[in-house]
This record gives C-alpha cells, sequence and structure tokens, in this order.
C-alpha cells in the first residue's frame, strides 16, 4: 500500500477501536479513543468483536509501514502504531509502566523536565512582573497580586471572550486558515481537572469557572482552544482530506495517541503563530505558562514514577508553579488518572516542538510550515523532521 492507502486503512482501524471501546463497560478507553472525529460516512471504519482483531490489524499496517522510504511520513506512522498498541494493550488489562506510556502513547520525553529550563521561565517571569511594577514579596506573591490586579470580573467574562474571539478569528482567518461562519460559545464549568476544553461537535468552550482568568489567560485559552487551536486545526484538516491533498489519518489528529503532543503544542504556540501577543500582560502569561507546564509535567513524574507524596507535589506545584489551588488539584487528578494521566506531558513536550520548529522556520518556508501542522496529522518526531517532505504523494 501507499502513503494515503495506509493512511485509510490506519484511520479505518482507528475509529474502529474507539467504536468498540465505547461498547466496552469495563475498558479504560470507555470514553473512546478518538474524542473528536470529522470523517463519518467518509472512511468506513472496521468494526471488531475483539481486541486479538485489533492487533492482528496493527501487524499487518506495521508491516505495510515498513515498506516506506524512510522520512517523517513512516515516522509518524511508525510511531501512531506504537501508541496504539500501548492504547489496545491497557484496554486489555494490561498496565503499563507510566514511562512507557509516556514514551510510546504520548510520544513526549520520560523524566522530569529540566529544573534549569523552569528556573529560566522565573526569571524572566520575575524581570517582567518588576518591569510592570509588581515589586513586593516573593516571586509567587508577586504573580497571584499580577493575576489579582489584572483578573477579569467574573460577570465580565464573556464579554472579554467574545472580544477576544473576534480578533483571534480575523488574525486566524488571514494567517492561517479561513474558518468560514465557525463560532464557539463560551460554557462554564465547574469541579473539572481541566483549566478550558474544546467541545468541538457542541460548538462550546468549557471553561472551569472555578479559576480567575487575567485577559492574557483568556486570549490563551481562545487561541489554544479555538482559533488558531484545536478548532482551527480540526477544520482545516478536513478541508484538507476532503481536497485529496491529506491522507484520511489527518482526520485523527485529536485521537489519544501522539499526535495529542502537535495538537496541544498548537494550541500553546496558538497566540504566536497569529502574531497576538501584544503587551506586557501576555509577555508574564508567557512566562508563567512555560513555569506552569514544565513543572506540572515534572509533578506528574515525581507522583507517578518516583513516588512522592501526594501533599509534597502539591506543594511542589504551589511553591514552583504557583497555581491556583483549583488548577493544582486539577492537575494532580489528571495525573492519577490511569490512561488521561501520561497525556500531561503532552503539553511541554508539544509546545516546545512547535515552538523550536516555528522558531527556525524561514520566511519562504512558512507556508509549507503552516501546511505540515494544519493539513496533516503529525508526532513532535516526524513534525521536528520539518522541511523534510510531510507526506510523499499517492
Amino acid at each position: 500500500m501507499n502513503s494515503f492507502d495506509i493512511g485509510r486503512e490506519l484511520t479505518a482501524v482507528t475509529t474502529g477501536i474507539d467504536a468498540f471501546e465505547l461498547t466496552q463497560p469495563d475498558s479504560l478507553l470507555n470514553d473512546g479513543l478518538v474524542p473528536i472525529y470529522l470523517g463519518r460516512g467518509k472512511v468506513e471504519q472496521k468494526t471488531y468483536t475483539n481486541r486479538e482483531a485489533m492487533k492482528a490489524d496493527l501487524d499487518r499496517l506495521e508491516a505495510d509501514v515498513a515498506e516506506l522510504a524512510s522520512g517523517p511520513r513512516q515516522v509518524f506512522l511508525q510511531g501512531m502504531l506504537k501508541s496504539l498498541r500501548v492504547a489496545v494493550k491497557m484496554a486489555s488489562g494490561a498496565s503499563p509502566s507510566f514511562e512507557e506510556k509516556v514514551a510510546d502513547l504520548v510520544g513526549a520525553p520520560t523524566g522530569r523536565e529540566d529544573p534549569a529550563v523552569i528556573e529560566d521561565a522565573r526569571g524572566k517571569l520575575d524581570g517582567l512582573l518588576r518591569k510592570s511594577g509588581f515589586v513586593t514579596g516573593g516571586l509567587g506573591e508577586r504573580v497571584a497580586a499580577w493575576e489579582e490586579a489584572r483578573a477579569v470580573p467574573a460577570e465580565q467574562v464573556e464579554t472579554v471572550f467574545r472580544e477576544l474571539m473576534v480578533e483571534a478569528k480575523a488574525k486566524t482567518d488571514a494567517l492561517i486558515f479561513d474558518t468560514g461562519d465557525y463560532d464557539m460559545k463560551l460554557n462554564p464549568v465547574r469541579g473539572m481537572m481541566y483549566t478550558a476544553r474544546c467541545s468541538f461537535d457542541e460548538g462550546k468552550m468549557d471553561l472551569n469557572f472555578d479559576l480567575s482568568f487575567t485577559r492574557a489567560a483568556l486570549k490563551h485559552l481562545v487561541c489554544h482552544e479555538v482559533y488558531p487551536g484545536h478548532s482551527t486545526q480540526l477544520l482545516s484538516t478536513k478541508a484538507a482530506f476532503e481536497a485529496g491533498e491529506a491522507p484520511a489519518d489527518a482526520l485523527l489528529i485529536t485521537t489519544d495517541a501522539i499526535t495529542g503532543c502537535v495538537q496541544e503544542g498548537i494550541g500553546d504556540q496558538g497566540a504566536h503563530l497569529i502574531d497576538f501577543i501584544e503587551d506586557s500582560d501576555d509577555e508574564i502569561h508567557v512566562e508563567l505558562r512555560r513555569v506552569r507546564s514544565a513543572a506540572q509535567t515534572s509533578a506528574a513524574w515525581m507522583l507517578m514514577v518516583e513516588g512522592v507524596p501526594h501533599e509534597d507535589v502539591a506543594n511542589y506545584l504551589r511553591t514552583t508553579a504557583m497555581g491556583q489551588e483549583a488548577w493544582v488539584q486539577g492537575r494532580l487528578r489528571m495525573a492519577a488518572h490511569p490512561f488521561r494521566g501520561p497525556f500531561i506531558s503532552s503539553y511541554w513536550a508539544g509546545n516546545e516542538c512547535v515552538r523550536k520548529v516555528r522558531e527556525r522556520v524561514t520566511k519562504a518556508q512558512w507556508p509549507k510550515f503552516l501546511e505540515a501542522l494544519y493539513s496533516h496529522a503529525n508526532s513532535p518526531a516526524s513534525l521536528s523532521m520539518f522541511p523534510q517532505t510531510v507526506v510523499e504523494a499517492h
């Protein structure tokens, strides 16, 4: 099979696994494997009655992928198959180590993040806060003072959200992809382990109102979840597939697999991708997010691999990441989830992958970079190989 044939078969297998697991009350994946899928009716999914048939299909695909030319496409497909194997293994009742899940299911680096990177971001954050007049107390106290001073009152959050949506959409349509008449409403939620979530099918951005938000934080979430983040990537990959420019696996970008890192990286780099870093508050939030993203990755490793007591890890997030308490508890709940836990690493790994490629892309390469990013499914390993060809001709 050629690259596009393999992509179609991979999509049929992955959505078949998703459909099967949704019917199994005892499955670790009973929430599904592909949370948002825009290919219904476009690719006929496999029908499975047992997991052995899934494993056999993955074996067959692995042999086909081995025949492809070496390059980003083969690297992506090999990683995706390895990732799906781990998911099926877990659904079958096995308990891979947290390290195996981070490396093979998520495709992220293992271990704690480099403390020097976290301290570098804390140092930059310290300088930016002082420059903005927040000079009293320790760094954590000044972060809290900044967040309190810049907090958008709860009753004004939706108004600010709408204003940011209009600006972000205009920039995204002009610079990335024309999203047409797509829109997303704000949906306040509470008691969730996440800060915000893209409920694409319902046209809602879920926002955890247990937290307070600065305008800069709301801007980041709009860029992450909608323009030019998750919603935009979903629309653009669907368009590329329908135009015959991308293989069917472009429809698998939301799969709980190695595609997640790049998906989160696009979201976390969203404001940079549309040149929406406007002021000192945005710059402060960028560094604060760097601290928190890296620290939450280390915290998950401390909790799940090193056996550091829960409260000690919570204190690490409170002091090093300077997170609001609802965020701290949400991160710990996510880290401890047997399937979702390792995906906490996808934010930092994805952000760093997309950032590093974005920062080295030349102006002449920029259109091809956007095509690679927004028309195809990628893993961190395959995207890092840019500007090599993403997908071979079919």
